[in-house]
């Protein structure tokens, strides 16, 4: 049975050396474990072992996990969100990874203000432009946070990418800096609300390459739980 402790500590150990190699405190990367289709009991480890942020894919396997194992630890979606699941997505996630269009923002707004809440998002970047990843273009991303950010009950709090995946992951290197720069593009407008805190990006085989290019979160699913089922 693979250890999850052991796992974390090794991974901890890599964004720690990652972080130094750039010049920054690795204290400043949280650590997301990725929970798709892992066992509860599994899951109660990694929150136990110190895991910095709990991220799941779909709405309804999140909402049965969230009931039973509570908030002790942030929930964030990082899937792709329907606009028909945004009255669940605002009650029991505290962030949102996958903002892409203004339509979804719009339904988050209202939801969220049915609840009495702000809900912190992200939007989701195509950074590498590849037809069949969701995001938004590029060029395309700074119009649509300032749209966003009229909206009285959501607020932007970076962005997420997922580039496209190369066996070398120094290959990635060109997207996650292309993130970075948009990010820093955005603070440069200073769009009234919005705060550029996060970058999401990186997973299990290039999570390094996007720490050294300024990932505040890594997304790692098989190197703390091994092959999903």
């Amino acid at each position: 049975m693979i250890s999850v402790r052991n796992n974390i500590e090794h991974i901890r150990e890599r964004i720690a050396e990652a972080a130094l190699r750039s010049g920054r405190n690795p204290e400043d990367v949280k650590l997301m474990a990725v929970t798709k289709t892992v066992d509860d009991e599994r899951i109660m480890e990694a929150i136990q072992c110190g895991v910095d942020i709990i991220g799941e894919n779909y709405v309804q396997e999140a909402k049965r996990k969230i009931e039973k194992m509570g908030h002790s630890i942030e929930w964030h979606l990082i899937g792709h969100l329907q606009s028909n699941k945004a009255k669940y997505a605002v009650r029991f996630f505290d962030m949102l990874h996958s903002v892409d269009r203004m339509g979804l923002a719009r339904e988050l707004d209202r939801r969220s203000a049915m609840n009495d809440r702000v809900m912190p998002v992200l939007i989701e970047v195509n950074i590498s432009g590849e037809e069949t990843k969701s995001g938004v273009p590029r060029g395309e991303v700074i119009p649509l946070i300032r749209e966003v950010a009229e909206l009285e009950h959501l607020a932007v709090r970076g962005l997420m990418t997922l580039p496209a995946w190369f066996d070398n992951p120094e290959d990635a290197r060109p997207s996650f800096a292309g993130l970075r720069e948009l990010r820093d593009m955005i603070v440069d407008a200073n769009i009234p609300g919005v705060e550029m805190r996060e970058l999401s990006m990186g997973m299990t085989d290039d999570f390094e390459v996007a720490i050294e290019e300024g990932a505040t979160i890594v997304r790692i699913g098989r190197a703390l739980f091994g092959e999903r089922k």
